[in-house]
């Protein structure tokens, strides 16, 4: 459907701003319906006479508030909204969602470095589009049927040639599970390895998988950082028998493993006793991402005692809707899987897992991912390169590789401080504090550090940012940090 937005050329307010506050006043009074599709970027800029990159940013802000959904290979529409509340306000009504974000006049219209999301312009829906048709083409009834538990195995397979390709992992495609989300493949491993363990993790670390094993009712022991990864005194001070890292690129902090480090790892690993197993979990989530030196590889591919359980997904890669994640177990946990969990049916569907199939044995999964590696470097170029004044006040990590960069301040200020001032300047951040695990768990052998006795720092993503907004908002932070 076309949309006509008025728009002031004259006015001092920016025209992405406009386009925003016009569709989600139209999503307000009801002039957009939920489920009404609304054109594409490309379509709005060219209707419009603006730049692409303008009606993205406002598409953007409006998805990040739930305006707005963005479906794959269908385009955008508009979010039911749950909630509403009428307000009265100086004899006019507006409508509004109650939801615990920030207030909408501390988040409209600014310049959002979310650590979240990705680039999904350059994703080739069109080749989705035809792949998805091939798949139910002729009636394909059995795609209709339940398949194998553990995923398909045609899917398995091309999934075991590329991560021995590209990652160095050494498996057969028995040993790989398919689920529809790391978080889903976690609960599955736990009921596997049974409920007398527990957990170590990195700290900071990524906190929707600590969530999962404390829901679980895992004790989790949040081990410090070094410059190499997992600190192993730190690591044998408590009493874990199984440590959850990322050594290929660590998140948020961006610290990749060295080969010395990963061997004291798997050292300890080896080091089980016969009625207490240890277990590294490899979670290699963004990996594919690398813009110096060659790729790292995996942990798995150095273990020989069978101790390395290994985590991938496909969100970062192709994206976060399709769900489609994957685990490698070592062949001791796969017998105990069988007998344990082997019933359980597979959470992805055959339909999406033959599309996905299909998008890596034709090879547009490796043109795909060289494509966006050219795009992601571009963008990381352009932050680099335009946040160099900002050296003097921050030191810069976390670049070469992922999506996100860190700053942290050399001047004392604290996190809560910065993030305001680059909101006043129009940009919003975010801190690596919200990525600390604070929690002690009883019977752990020590206090840790907490985040607080560390310099206060950024977290800046770019991913789904264009080229312009990433310079034009490292500019803000620079106005707002002065």
């Amino acid at each position: 459907m076309e949309i006509l937005v008025p728009l002031d050329a004259r006015s001092g307010k920016p025209l992405y701003e406009q386009i925003y506050e016009h569709i989600r006043n139209e999503i307000r009074n009801g002039g957009l319906k939920t489920s009404d599709r609304l054109p594409s970027t490309r379509v709005l800029a060219e209707h419009l006479k603006v730049s692409r990159s303008t009606t993205q940013m406002a598409y953007e802000q409006l998805l990040a508030e739930g305006y707005l959904e963005a479906v794959p290979c269908r385009g955008y529409f508009v979010a039911r909204l749950e909630e509403l509340v009428e307000v009265e306000s100086r004899g006019t009504r507006e409508m509004r969602m109650e939801k615990r974000e920030p207030p909408e006049s501390q988040t409209a219209g600014l310049i959002d470095f979310s650590p979240r999301g990705i680039d999904l312009e350059s994703f080739p829906f069109h080749v989705w589009r035809k792949l998805s048709k091939n798949t139910l083409v002729d009636d394909n009834k059995e795609y209709f049927h339940s398949g194998d538990p553990q995923g398909e195995p045609g899917f398995r397979e091309a999934i075991r040639r590329y991560l021995h390709s590209a990652r160095g992992v050494n498996c057969t495609s028995d040993q790989i599970i398919i689920g529809a989300g790391s978080e889903y493949l976690l609960m599955l491993l736990f009921q596997i390895l049974g409920p007398r363990h527990q957990i170590a993790m990195e700290n900071p670390t990524y906190k929707q998988a600590y969530r999962v094993l404390t829901s679980l009712g895992y004790p989790v022991y949040p081990v410090e950082m070094d410059e190499s990864g997992m600190c192993m005194q730190r690591l044998n001070e408590t009493a874990a028998d199984v440590a959850y890292v990322m050594p290929s690129h660590q998140f948020p902090t961006g610290i990749v493993m060295p080969v010395g480090r990963r061997q004291e790892l798997l050292r300890w690993a080896e080091n089980s006793k016969p009625c207490k197993e240890r277990y590294l979990i490899e979670d290699d989530y963004d990996s594919e991402f690398r813009y110096k030196g060659k790729p790292i590889p995996a942990l798995q591919g150095m273990d020989r005692s069978g101790r390395v359980i290994y985590l991938g997904t496909f969100s970062k890669a192709v994206a976060p809707a399709i769900r489609v994640s994957y685990m490698v177990l070592p062949e001791e946990l796969l017998k105990r899987y069988r007998d344990k969990a082997g019933f359980y049916a597979s959470t992805v569907s055959r339909i999406d897992q033959n599309i996905l199939y299909q998008f890596l044995e034709q090879g547009h999964f490796e043109r795909h991912l060289n494509r966006m590696r050219g795009i992601y470097k571009t963008k990381h170029d352009a932050f680099l390169n335009a946040a160099r004044d900002l050296e003097r006040d921050f030191e810069i990590s976390g670049e070469y590789a992922g999506l996100h960069i860190l700053l942290k301040d050399r001047k004392g200020r604290t996190e809560e401080e910065l993030i305001e001032l680059a909101r006043r300047a129009g940009a919003r951040v975010y801190g690596l504090s919200q990525y600390y695990i604070e929690e002690h768990p009883q019977g752990s052998a020590r206090d840790f550090l907490s985040h607080k006795q560390h310099p206060a720092t950024i977290v800046a993503g770019y991913a789904r940012l264009s080229e312009e907004e990433i310079v034009q908002g490292v500019r803000l932070l620079k106005k707002g940090w002065q």
